[in-house]
């Protein structure tokens, strides 16, 4: 009886298994946006990439997310952005 309890187990759990799978969404891509400005001086320039983005389909938080890097000025900052501190291997 423990054999056949444990069959039955399995093959449902491989039944299942495909569906699941199936239902995993796509990793969405990320499109980095590295400045030696501050937020605020370049809000004009954020505005006008969001919708230079938007023209040609790319919708933020819809099909890409945007990372955005200020260095506040600070070239120093800028040489600690690698991309692995992205998450790009």
């Amino acid at each position: 009886m423990r054999r056949r309890s444990f069959i039955t187990l399995l093959a449902g759990a491989a039944a299942a298994w495909p569906r699941t799978a199936r239902a995993q969404r796509p990793s969405i891509p990320v499109i980095g946006f590295l400045s030696t400005r501050s937020a605020s001086e370049a809000a004009e320039l954020t505005v006008a990439f969001r919708q230079g983005l938007k023209e040609v389909g790319i919708v933020e938080g819809k099909n890409v997310t945007l990372d955005f890097r200020w260095a506040n000025l600070n070239t120093i900052d800028c040489r600690s952005w690698r991309p692995s501190s992205f998450g790009i291997v």
